[in-house]
This record gives structure tokens, sequence and C-alpha cells, in this order.
């Protein structure tokens, strides 16, 4: 995974369509400075790789590395920007089933297994930003995903609370869930996607198929 690809140019997880924020100057600087973490990141892995070695590594004094991402959390989650900019740009408006023009079960259910491969993908990444337990709730990214499955769940007719039923659903794809299950409790990834198909199925009262992703 060379994340030296894919820097992004915002500092938290974006929700698409938002506005760019920096001028292009602090952009290309936060841009050098990712780009130092990233290839850290590549040759050691995101649990090795410290503030310290990061400022060494882009040249800068350490000071300027916590002024511009606030903490060790927020520079790991604007390594992932990019990569989830492009996982909500495919189920906002990507092709069916993860996007638009699929029935809304079928959707959601190619939006779970979407996730977790997409979580499994960038584990790493996920679990060296995880916030504290007071504020995992109100990152961007998790929000957006609560809004798309409440959304999908009104459509399908589920019924009953839809939020809470969203948050439920959502709390399945946590990236700490995910690597407990798979890397502590050894559950397969196969295990872990049946589990998605079969909450989807109980909360729609459908039989659906493992799409094709």
């Amino acid at each position: 995974m060379d994340l030296r690809l894919q820097t992004p140019a915002a500092r938290e997880l974006t929700v698409v369509g938002q506005p760019p924020r920096e001028r292009a100057d602090a952009a290309r600087n936060r841009a050098r400075l990712l780009d130092a973490a990233a290839g850290l990141v590549d040759a050691h892995g995101a649990e090795h790789v410290t503030m310290e070695a990061v400022a060494a590594a882009a040249c800068v004094g350490k000071g300027t590395l916590f002024r511009r991402f606030g903490d060790r959390n927020g520079l790991m989650l604007a390594l992932v920007d990019h990569a989830e900019q492009e996982y909500q740009q495919a189920f906002m408006s990507g092709p069916a089933p993860l996007g638009p023009g699929a029935p809304a079960p079928e959707r959601l259910l190619a939006f779970g297994i979407a996730t977790i491969r997409f979580s499994f993908r960038y584990l790493d990444l996920f679990l060296a930003a995880e916030p504290c337990a007071s504020k995992r709730c109100l990152v961007a990214a998790r929000a957006v995903r609560v809004t798309h499955v409440s959304s999908l769940l009104r459509q399908a007719g589920s019924g009953g609370d839809t939020e809470l039923l969203a948050q439920t659903l959502v709390g399945y794809l946590d990236p700490a869930l995910l690597n407990h299950l798979h890397h502590q409790r050894h559950v397969p990834l196969e295990r872990i996607e049946e589990g998605w198909r079969e909450l989807v199925g109980r909360m729609t009262e459908r039989h659906l198929p493992c799409p094709g992703l």
C-alpha cells in the first residue's frame, strides 16, 4: 500500500462535497509533511510511526507537525482522508449495487461488505487514528455512514427508529471491532461478511445473496 500516491489535502476525514479549506501553499506544505509520514508508514507500519520521526523525515520541528495536525491521531486520520473520499464517492454516486440504482436492501448489503473490506485494507491506520471514547462517534466519516445507512433503512421500509438501527449497524463495521474479531478472535473474513448479510436480512426481512464486489 503506497500511501504516498494518495496524499490527502485535508486535516480530517472529509465528507464528499465539502469545499477545500486551505490555501494552495498551505496545502503543498501539508502534502509534504504527509508524504514523509506516508513513507514511514509504508516502511515500518503505522503503529511504529511517531511524530518525532515524521518531523525528522520532513526536516521540520516537531511543533510544526503538531500545529498542522493537532496530535498523532490527527496525522493518521489525514493519511486515510483521500481513501475515505474515494470510498464515500463509491457508495454515494458510484455504480450499483454499492451506488444508486439498486434496491435499498441490496445497497445496504453492498455497503457493509465494501466497508468491511475498506477497513481491513487500511486497518493499521484506522487503529492508529482511533479517537478517544468520548469522540469516537463524532468523527465526520462515521456520521456520513450513519446518515447513509439511515437513509437506506428508510427506503427499505425497515420500520422502527432508523437512526438507532443505523448506529447499531455502523457499530458492527467499526475498525476496532473488525480487528478484534479477525485478529484476536480469529473469525474468518467470510464469516464477518456473512454476519453483515444476516443483520441486513433481519432488519429488512429479506434473504440477500452476497454481492459480487
